[in-house]
């Protein structure tokens, strides 16, 4: 038996397939699903889902929302999500580089805030370029 996983987004199903193995980026750390595993409803942080299939490991970045894990179906409703194939290797590095200096770099509470969701968002998009 195996995992069901299907991802939307506010477009539409991004990703309807089956799996071994995942890990989810929760907002309390990472929580790994298995066949079996039981129920579960979960908030889903800014980061990557890594997927386990038959034929090898895949991550997508995940852009907040939630996962409900039930009868071997793991439903994840998401604001946005990445293939790591859309992603530039090149261009997440240099992403990621620019929104830590920014989060570093900001004072304000408001500012600090939006640094850090765009330190998140980029640092998804490296990580998942290096799970392959």
């Amino acid at each position: 038996m195996r995992l069901q996983v299907c991802i939307l987004t506010p477009e539409g199903i991004f990703q309807n397939e089956a799996a071994e193995e995942l890990i989810l980026p929760t907002s309390t750390g990472q929580i790994g699903v298995l066949n079996g595993h039981a129920p579960l409803l979960t908030a889903l942080d800014i980061g990557p889902i890594i997927i386990r299939q038959q034929s090898g490991w895949t991550a997508l970045a995940l852009i907040g929302g939630f996962a409900l894990v039930k009868e071997n179906k793991v439903t994840i409703l998401v604001n946005e999500a990445e293939a790591s194939s859309s992603v530039d290797a090149r261009e997440a590095e240099k992403n990621l580089e620019e929104a830590t200096d920014r989060l570093n770099q900001v004072t304000g509470e408001k500012e600090k805030v939006e640094a850090t969701l765009s330190f998140k968002r980029a640092r998804a998009r490296y990580q998942i370029i290096r799970v392959q």
